[in-house]
């Protein structure tokens, strides 16, 4: 009875009833989300860039022409330092958007057969010793590669590459502190789920409560077709809600 009656407590709180490190937590989880659905644009350049360097090199009098026309940035070797420039900006920018979604590479051939406070546990240790650590440590030296690119106006290797490589550097840094705001996000998160309430739930980044066990993949709701018409979108929980499927009618003798 007593558990039955703990059970009956459990609900979702509302946004504004959520304590103050959860409200901190979610404002860092909104910036980098805004961050990383942003930045993942830059697919479409990226995309637009390679396959145009790739065609320039077979039809090289049109290579030849936009440049004599339209100036050298379209020449290959400004091409190639451009895609690469882009492609670190894309990753860079996104790294913190995939840990707040779950979506990023993790081993889980122990992990996944752990009860769920062990696995908050796990996620608590990794972020303290390592993720956060690291990534603050990455941020240091990275500052300082991209203050000395600014410093000496840094370009490129190449005679005809890109100038201003400190730009991109500095995209580096700032897309290694979204990260290290992920980490934290999830961090006051997992603190939460280990010593706040046990009764109350909200959205998790990285873990799933227990009553709702399987019903995610990587960060992103388990949809079935079936079930598509008749669901809604619970704003409070941020999940979708499916209406229960009637009773098997004729089952009586």
């Amino acid at each position: 009875m007593a558990n039955e009656s703990a059970a009956a407590e459990v609900r979702y709180v509302h946004p504004a009833e959520r304590p103050p490190a959860l409200k901190i937590s979610d404002a860092l989880r909104s910036f980098v989300d805004f961050v990383g659905r942003w930045g993942g644009w830059l697919i479409i350049p990226l995309v637009i860039i390679t396959v145009f360097d790739v065609t320039a090199r077979k039809l090289v009098w049109v290579q030849i022409w936009l440049v004599e026309n339209f100036g050298r940035i379209f020449e290959s070797t400004l091409l190639q330092e451009l895609e690469w420039h882009v492609h670190t900006a894309l990753f860079a920018l996104v790294l913190g958007y995939g840990y707040i979604w779950n979506t990023h590479v993790r081993v889980d051939l122990i992990r996944e057969t752990l009860a769920f406070r062990k696995k908050a546990w796990l996620e608590f240790i990794g972020l303290t010793c390592f993720m956060i650590p690291y990534t603050l440590t990455v941020i240091w030296f990275a500052w300082i590669y991209a203050y000395d690119s600014f410093m000496i106006n840094e370009i490129s290797a190449s005679q005809v590459g890109l100038s201003h490589r400190w730009i991109i550097k500095s995209v580096l840094v700032f897309g290694l502190v979204v990260a290290a705001l992920s980490g934290l996000a999830v961090l006051l998160q997992v603190a939460i789920v280990l010593w706040g309430p046990q009764n109350i739930r909200f959205p998790l980044m990285t873990l799933e409560w227990p009553e709702e066990e399987g019903e995610k993949i990587e960060g992103k709701e388990r949809i079935k077709l079936e079930d598509l018409e008749q669901a809604t979108w619970d704003v409070e929980t941020e999940t979708l809600r499916r209406a229960s499927k009637p009773s098997p009618a004729g089952t009586g003798d």
